[in-house]
């Protein structure tokens, strides 16, 4: 079970994420829009044509064909960025306008994997600019996401240096096992979409979450865990995380020892008791 605390004399583990519509609701890339817009970067056409690509994301119509046309206006629409404006932007709105979109039910398999010893890896196709913030907040321990060449001026020139999707996922999980030490047939993969696939069967235990119907057919065909993740919240407003192994541990030690020193203040009293009759 996946809460139990992993023995740290096997090989380590970790829990991969996707990050759109499977631990946040939106797409992380879109759902910026407006504030790109009012910090300038775009203009009102763009806001409303990543509006409707939002709709199309949402209602699970995005196929292969349909990601590769976003990506590549993505792309066109992004150069001439300036990077620090970006990740300026991102840090403004990052909890008003991803903390509430975050599923409940992804935040606390996050604190259930973290208990039981595991990284948690976001694996994203979005850009690296808005993953990397995102995964901070989420505690994760480390960020794969799509990264765009940056001049010399420190703008984007809209080509993409590494695209973080279908195979390359799983290129990158298997790159990471390989660097980090996890043993992947222990590790655990979620995903919503069926380009995810390789991502998956790169794992011992690949789970659906909120899945497309490619995806869903395949995790039936193949017994997968199907999860429905569809309460949405912000982090503050959730319970406690549970403690971490290590604090865990720390606690454990706390009151074994306030339990002795009890037990032995006790033992004092009843000895002293016993010498004031004699």
């Amino acid at each position: 079970m996946l809460w139990l605390v992993e023995n740290h004399s096997l090989p380590r583990t970790a829990a991969f994420f996707d990050l759109d519509k499977t631990v946040i609701a939106k797409s992380s890339t879109l759902t910026f829009s407006k504030s790109f817009y009012q910090g300038g970067l775009i203009n009102r056409r763009a806001v409303l044509r990543t509006a409707y690509a939002q709709f199309v994301f949402l209602a699970g119509g995005a196929d292969h064909d349909q990601m590769e046309r976003m990506r590549a206006y993505l792309s066109a629409l992004c150069r001439g960025w300036n990077v620090q404006q970006v990740k300026e932007i991102v840090a403004e709105t990052l909890h008003d306008l991803i903390d509430p979109i975050i599923y409940d039910e992804a935040a606390s398999l996050i604190e259930q994997h973290h208990t039981a010893g595991r990284d948690v890896v976001i694996v994203s196709t979005s850009g690296a600019e808005v993953v990397e913030p995102i995964g901070e907040l989420l505690g994760a321990d480390r960020v794969v996401a799509t990264r765009m060449v940056v001049g010399p001026d420190g703008c984007f020139t809209g080509e993409v240096e590494y695209y973080a999707y279908g195979p390359t996922k799983a290129e990158a999980v298997k790159e990471l096992a390989e660097s980090e030490g996890y043993d992947l047939e222990r590790c655990y993969a979620y995903s919503d979409s069926f380009t995810d696939m390789p991502m998956l069967e790169a794992v011992g235990h690949p789970h659906a979450v909120n899945p497309d119907r490619a995806l869903r057919r395949e995790a039936l065909a193949r017994e997968w865990p199907i999860l429905d993740f569809h309460r949405p919240v912000r982090l503050k407003q959730r319970l406690p995380a549970p403690p971490r192994p290590a604090l865990v541990a720390a606690a454990a030690v706390v009151v074994a020892a306030a339990t002795a020193g009890l037990v032995w203040l006790a033992s004092r009293r009843r000895a002293a008791a016993a010498a004031a009759a004699s």
